[in-house]
């Protein structure tokens, strides 16, 4: 495959990098999440990415958001692609247990709970005026924006999103082997809270079983004026689907040839189910020359950050994938 499944013809003159940071409870679980060195410390991810992306190191705690195998974060090469472009990428705090380290907007939202206990985003609606404004900000800055998400355990909410609004979806993973029982499990909780309620709307499915990226997200989406691509994959398809229940318009996805491959989730039939475009990068990290970026190969992370996006964006602001290969090489040496 090429490096990029196909080539958009994209004009723009004022490229930006976004990315909604947010928690879930679920990431907490046992077994649901690897984006992080243990369960507990799932919730520190998005921060720790946030501040690797924006300063090249993690300095407010002792931690590395790697996975427990030390399979590196996917911000290592976001923060490769952000320096490769020379671009200053924006942070938007939808709702975290704990407060960013790097400069954010920040729409004053909570971390999502535990859909199986109580409402995931009780304050969906609020969260989803709030990505509005948000939108509108960002369109005076930008022609053309990815926008990306960090939410660990993200894809068990993005699933019970999904299936609640109609979607035959399996959601990929940041293991290699999907927990596709547990998910499953709790994707069933929430089903049965959703027509129990008779619920039909897409916010008050998210208030049901999302997380908070998900409102502040399709907000954007809806009032961003410039092109829109979503940086990312599963996750970012049930904003999709969230747009599409709102009637607004849908939003074309970038992310990686990882998570196409992923024979556990079904990225490209649900693209086509919302009616959405995807392109897929693939980096080739087999070739790459460095043995723990190369477990993506294996399926283990796959995406995360907007990588996906993010080498989307460098290539079409003309960066060659052997810079781009280079680049992150580099930078994933740095980190270790």
């Amino acid at each position: 495959m090429a490096f990029l499944s196909e080539v958009p013809s994209i004009q723009f003159s004022r490229p930006l990098f976004a990315s909604v940071l947010g928690n879930t409870a679920l990431s907490m679980v046992p077994g649901v999440s690897g984006a992080g060195p243990s369960p507990q410390k799932t919730v520190f991810t998005p921060i720790l990415d946030a501040e690797l992306i924006t300063t090249g190191s993690i300095t407010s705690l002792p931690l590395k958001p790697n996975t427990p195998t030390g399979c590196p974060t996917p911000a290592v090469i976001t923060r490769s692609m952000m320096a490769l472009a020379g671009i200053d990428p924006v942070f938007v705090n939808a709702g975290m247990f704990n407060p960013p380290t790097v400069p954010c907007i920040d729409v004053y939202g909570d971390a999502g709970g535990d859909p199986r206990t109580g409402e995931a985003v009780p304050k969906a609606r609020a969260l989803f005026a709030a990505g509005e404004r948000v939108g509108r900000h960002l369109s005076r800055c930008a022609d053309f924006l990815v926008l990306g998400e960090c939410v660990p355990g993200g894809t068990t909410t993005a699933l019970c999103v999904l299936r609640a609004l109609g979607y035959e979806a399996r959601v990929s993973s940041s293991f290699i082997e999907n927990p596709v029982g547990l998910k499953e499990e709790i994707c069933r909780a929430v089903i049965e809270k959703v027509e129990e309620a008779d619920i039909r709307d897409s916010l008050d499915v998210v208030r049901i079983g999302g997380d908070p990226m998900m409102p502040v997200a399709a907000g954007i989406a809806s009032t961003y004026t410039g092109t829109l691509v979503f940086g990312g994959g599963t996750q970012m398809l049930a904003v999709d689907a969230v747009l599409k229940g709102l009637g607004k318009t849908t939003v074309p996805i970038a992310t990686t040839e990882y998570v196409r491959r992923d024979a556990s989730a079904n990225v490209e039939a649900i693209a086509d189910a919302i009616g959405v475009k995807a392109y897929f990068v693939d980096p080739d990290f087999g070739t790459i020359g460095d043995t723990g970026i190369a477990r993506y190969c294996e399926g283990e992370v796959k995406e995360g950050m907007g990588a996906g996006g993010a080498m989307f964006l460098a290539r079409l602001m003309g960066h060659s994938p052997e810079e781009i290969r280079s680049a992150i090489l580099s930078t994933t040496i740095s980190f270790r």
